[in-house]
């Protein structure tokens, strides 16, 4: 997915391919790394580290996550809403909201890999959440119909996305009028060039073709969204930084 220009930019093939690796070893009882080693930022900012305040976090879906913050932090779900997250993983995230939005609501989770919905499903299975749902696909193709949801979360994922404008867009698209976008994700300095960013990108091992928040900001915008917001939320090293993106479809 990431742009082709970008030397050793992974592919599409490759990124699931390296998740899918990932989710086999947590299958087995292990505990996936992501590659991460930033003096800046380390274990503090990505994966279970940032889901400390939550109550009764499923064991098995916390040693399996992978993202950089905690999108929940901010999406102030409410019982009886549809929740999708893009790039679910192991699936903790969905857990969380399907929990949030109650047996009234539901909370889908998308993701390319099957290793990684094998292993979101078996641990929505432990958890006893009849309400989560997984599905396969792309999310810049995303396989639920217009307007079907009422919020979309992600965590450390559309950044490996080489089309960020599609996946922006069709977040837009199955987002109800009203609906919310609250993900975290990995943004660049401004001052950054081509070979810096890779460098940088290489070094946290989650990141891709990564924005500047106003390249976010943009996007976001040409999509339809509308109160956008972009806040850093901790340094991972070499000029990028974790983030928490959020934004609305207009109710009209």
């Amino acid at each position: 997915m990431p742009d082709s220009h970008t030397t050793g930019t992974p592919t599409t093939d490759e990124i699931v391919a390296r998740y899918s690796g990932l989710a086999r070893a947590a299958l087995a009882g292990a505990t996936p790394h992501d590659g991460t080693d930033s003096d800046e930022c380390g274990e503090s900012c990505f994966g279970a580290a940032a889901y400390q305040a939550e109550d009764q976090v499923p064991e098995a879906a916390l040693r399996a996550s992978l993202g950089c913050g905690n999108p929940l932090a901010v999406a102030e779900l409410h019982p009886g809403e549809t929740v999708l997250d893009l790039g679910s993983g192991g699936g903790l995230d969905v857990l969380l909201s399907a929990r949030r939005v109650g047996p009234t609501g539901t909370a889908y989770g998308l993701d390319a890999s099957d290793d990684m919905l094998t292993l979101a499903r078996a641990n929505a299975a432990q958890a006893g959440a009849d309400n989560a749902h997984f599905l396969r696909g792309h999310i810049d193709d995303i396989p639920l119909p217009a307007a079907s949801v009422d919020v979309v979360i992600s965590n450390c994922v559309i950044n490996l996305a080489a089309d960020k404008a599609r996946v922006l867009a069709e977040a837009f698209r199955v987002l109800r009028p009203g609906g919310r976008f609250g993900v975290s994700d990995i943004i660049a300095d401004p001052g950054l060039d081509p070979d810096e960013r890779a460098a940088a990108e290489q070094h946290i091992g989650c990141a891709a073709s990564t924005l500047t928040a106003e390249e976010y900001r943009r996007e976001l915008h040409a999509a339809g969204f509308t109160g956008i917001t972009i806040t850093p939320t901790a340094e991972t090293g070499d000029g990028l930084h974790a983030a928490i993106v959020q934004a609305a479809k207009p109710a009209g």
